[in-house]
């Protein structure tokens, strides 16, 4: 600080003393300047009056003479210009090879109002050239110059003189310098910045001096909200279950969340922070790149089969990338999801195009004419079983979407479970006597809080299954036990079995053990998945034991409530 203020103080004092030297110097330039000039206006006015101004020839002569009479003493060019601009006479240059002077500033200054002034400098000699002119008879003009220094030229002339000056101001400004920075420093050296408010030595800085201690009081405060916010943050970013990593435009890694590091299995244990460590996968080093160029970026890569979808966004300062944020989502679940709502509307598409081809097969054949009439009953039935299957898939279908979206009209009432069983038994009776099976209730009252519409479906489908999938003269058996929290269903058959290959993939929807047979008894496919759906949706579990060509048994277990 003292070093500025002693060449602040330093550099205006020279400033100033040089600067009341020049003016100085420059005031007497101009006095000079204005006496010269003045001369030569007296000398032009004296020129003007003793010139006969009979003719302009006699003016010539007369000039001429006068000329010659005054050469020992004056110095200074006579020109003499006639009313056309022509020199008629000048004494000291060849009139003959004198350019016409009509245009000359002073002439026509002088041919305006009597008399005119002009100055001209010349740069490459260092002078300047001052020009008086006035009119005297027949329009004709007479002027009188001379030259002088400039003032660039005077005062390299006294170059001595001028560094003289300029030493002597050095010397000056050096002894001001040191005392007035000694002066202002030493009162500002002992303020007390942590209270600068007790500071009494400047009266005119109290009200910076109170500036900084507001100052300092919002420094403190805005300290306290940063950190405040950065542990808001801190405890955000390590509490997502989604990686989170800030880089800046050189891929450095200003910050990041333990979830990032755990997802891309790195660490920052050496002392490298490089994006680098992080990952190396091209997919992860194209969305960072993107992102630095400005523009975002997702994609998807699969770390210890997982799918974790990388989304690369640019941060912009001004107009300009100086950075990255990148934040890291496992999308394995959605992608299973997605993958499962591909393969469900395939399916879907495949089992309604079959029925739907043979029922516009027979329409077709029917409206040709080339069924005979004895066929047409039994075409006919074939037409309705196939729309009986398509009714009874859709049917599946919209069960499935309800069971997902949990959006069922019906409101959780009290259901007894084994009334339920009884129920699903009545309506399989035909189907059951037609297959010689027998079908078995037994248990105790069991009630439990939920949608009386899906635990119908539930017991009805693994009821069916039982009695669909028997053999002839087989059993099938429904017992229900209640419990002191849950009620435990189990329903068991004595029929074809499941191959033990497929027991994991029994509640997949349309999968099928046996596709044949599951068609040939009228089968969708989605039985299992709406029985497996409508008992997650009221909490409950649900196993499945089976022995190919033997039996199979289904247990479930329902809460009594949620």
């Amino acid at each position: 600080m003292t070093k500025r203020i002693f060449g602040g103080a330093f550099l205006v004092s020279l400033i100033a003393i040089i600067s009341s030297v020049a003016l100085v110097l420059g005031i007497a330039y101009n006095k000079e300047q204005q006496l010269f000039r003045s001369q030569l206006e007296q000398q032009a006015m004296l020129l003007a009056a003793t010139m006969d101004n009979t003719t302009p020839e006699l003016d010539v002569e007369s000039l001429q003479k006068l000329s010659a009479d005054i050469h020992s003493t004056f110095e200074n060019r006579i020109t003499y210009i006639g009313a056309d601009g022509t020199v008629l006479y000048d004494n000291k240059a060849d009139i003959s090879e004198m350019e016409n002077h009509l245009n000359r500033e002073e002439v026509v200054a002088a041919k305006q109002s009597g008399t005119g002034t002009a100055i001209r400098e010349s740069y490459t000699l260092s002078e300047m050239t001052v020009y008086c002119a006035r009119t005297i008879g027949f329009d004709c003009v007479v002027r009188v110059s001379g030259t002088m220094d400039t003032v660039f030229a005077r005062i390299g002339g006294m170059w001595w003189e001028v560094l003289l000056v300029i030493l002597i101001s050095a010397m000056l400004s050096l002894g001001v310098a040191a005392l007035v920075a000694r002066a202002v420093v030493k009162p500002i050296n002992s303020i007390d910045l942590r209270n600068p408010d007790i500071n009494e030595s400047y009266g005119e800085i109290a009200p910076l001096l109170h500036r900084i201690t507001e100052q300092n009081r919002e420094i403190d405060k805005q300290i306290e909200e940063l950190t405040r916010s950065r542990t808001e943050f801190a405890l955000i970013t390590e509490n997502m279950s989604e990686g989170f990593i800030i880089i800046d435009s050189r891929t450095e890694v200003l910050s990041y969340n333990k979830s990032a590091l755990n997802i891309l299995g790195s660490d920052f244990s050496g002392n490298s922070h490089s994006e680098l460590v992080l990952n190396r996968s091209e997919g992860f080093r194209n969305a960072v790149e993107k992102a630095l160029a400005g523009e975002r970026c997702e994609v998807s890569m699969t770390i210890s089969e997982k799918i974790y979808q990388v989304i690369a966004t640019p941060v912009f300062t001004d107009g300009k990338v100086t950075g990255a944020v990148i934040i890291i989502l496992d999308i394995t679940e959605k992608e299973g999801r997605e993958e499962l709502r591909r393969e469900f509307t395939s399916n879907v598409s495949h089992e309604l195009k079959t029925p739907l081809t043979t029922i516009y097969g027979i329409s077709d054949m029917l409206v040709g004419g080339i069924v005979k009439p004895t066929d047409i009953p039994g075409f006919a039935k074939n037409i309705r079983d196939e729309a009986g299957r398509m009714i009874t898939l859709i049917e599946d279908i919209i069960k499935l979407s309800q069971l997902d979206e949990n959006s069922f009209a019906d409101h959780e009432e009290t259901v007894d479970i084994l009334t339920l069983a009884q129920l699903a038994s009545e309506r399989l009776k035909p189907a059951a006597e037609s297959k010689h099976v027998t079908i078995n209730v037994t248990g105790e009252r069991a009630e439990m809080t939920g949608i009386r519409s899906v635990l119908e479906e539930i017991v009805y489908n693994l009821l069916d299954n039982a009695v669909k999938y028997n053999r002839e003269g087989g059993r099938a058996d429904i017992n229900v036990a209640d419990g002191e929290h849950d009620i435990t269903v189990t329903v068991s058959d004595t029929g074809i079995g499941i191959p033990a290959d497929c027991i994991d993939r029994v509640f997949e929807r349309f999968f099928r053990a046996d596709k044949s047979h599951s068609r040939k008894i009228g089968g969708t496919g989605l039985g299992l998945s709406i029985v497996k759906h409508g008992v997650l949706l009221h909490g409950g579990n649900i196993t499945v034991k089976s022995t190919e060509g033997t039996g199979t048994t289904f247990t479930l277990t329902l809460p009594k409530s949620k």
